[in-house]
């Protein structure tokens, strides 16, 4: 049968690969030689809005398209959130190196599949360069709402909640999930963080309108190392971080950083010298930052370029802080909260 594409470029999260997405693939597939999925948010700590690695959404996909799965290519591709050109580059790159791996030649006649169904799917008209397959579907749950199924159970019908699972995913897919729940050390972390959150917002379900919190961020570099402290508490327990919180009602954005540094980590460096040795700072506002709410924070940055690194410990949020080599905390993504890693790199270069 004569193909319209050579291949096909699906782009996603598949948190997890539900029956939406299976739909979309055999479409393309029936339009494509080859299907390259691009799994997003690749690199990034397990969290109630990306519970599942690369490796395990890719073992999804490959299960549920059992009998296509020659035809299929799967690469992880990283988040660039405060970078948008930086994330384009990686798609074209990253495509670009699937078809070279594959054997396909420069010619060869590209397109871009997926649903274009709201305000979520701008992606899709990012590259001009590759024609658009919009495949639209009967509606379904979306992978938020079985993301809720799957950690909701104490809050829902559980057998109901496994009933909704079953009939919106694949049955490999299903296979995986109860899997998941059953035997795997991360599914009870997720759901006290599921209920964590699920309380945090409840607490402000009657303010007038939803609210947006401000918070700060310290980035302190010290003889190239970067300064980290290790979360005690939901949301991210265990995970690592930068020094920072929430600003109080009465101070200035700068004045809750270092109070959050200090407290934290028990730095031992003045504030003058704190002060003096700022070399930048910036403001992180994207919309799913933090799974709280809207949460904006402000950064800053402070160097210091030589010098023994000073004594620090983890007090008050943080059971443990430590000096960190940059080159390490930048290889740290499925270890480091929320979107902490593209902070450290709009700061130290990488991003």
């Amino acid at each position: 049968m004569l193909m319209e594409f050579d291949y096909l470029v699906f782009i996603g999260r598949f948190e997890p690969f539900h029956n939406g997405h299976a739909a979309v693939a055999r479409h393309a597939l029936a339009r494509a030689k080859k299907l390259i999925f691009l799994i997003g948010s690749a690199d990034t700590p397990r969290s109630i809005r990306n519970p599942w690695t690369v490796a395990e959404r890719a073992v999804m996909i490959q299960t549920a398209l059992d009998g296509l799965d020659d035809r299929v290519i799967l690469r992880p591709l990283r988040d660039h959130l405060y970078n948008e050109s930086l994330w384009i580059a990686g798609v074209q790159r990253t495509v670009a190196e699937a078809i070279a791996a594959d054997g396909g030649g420069e010619g060869a006649k590209v397109g871009l599949v997926g649903m274009d169904k709201d305000a979520s799917s701008y992606y899709l008209r990012e590259f001009p360069q590759w024609a658009l397959v919009d495949v639209q579907q009967t509606q379904m749950l979306s992978a938020t709402e079985l993301r809720r199924y799957l950690f909701a159970a104490g809050d829902i019908d559980f057998h109901g909640a496994l009933l909704m699972l079953r009939g919106n995913v694949p049955a490999p897919v299903y296979a995986m999930l109860e899997a998941f729940r059953k035997n795997s050390p991360a599914y009870p972390q997720l759901v006290a963080e599921y209920e964590f959150i699920e309380n945090y917002r409840a607490a402000w379900k009657d303010a007038p309108y939803p609210p947006t919190f401000v918070t700060t961020d310290a980035v302190v570099v010290h003889s190239g190392h970067v300064l980290l402290v290790r979360r005690r508490a939901e949301p991210g327990k265990g995970l690592w971080a930068l020094p920072g919180g929430f600003i109080g009602q009465h101070e200035p954005i700068l004045d809750a950083c270092l109070r959050e540094l200090r407290e934290e980590t028990r730095l031992k460096i003045p504030v003058p010298v704190l002060k003096g040795s700022i070399k930048g700072q910036h403001v992180f506002d994207h919309p799913e930052r933090s799974q709280r709410g809207r949460t904006i924070t402000h950064a800053f940055h402070f160097d210091f370029p030589a010098g023994e690194l000073p004594d620090v410990r983890g007090t008050d949020d943080a059971d443990k802080a430590r000096w960190v080599p940059v080159s390490e905390a930048l290889e740290m993504g499925p270890k480091l909260f929320e979107d902490h890693l593209h902070i450290l790199e709009f700061f130290l270069g990488r991003g």
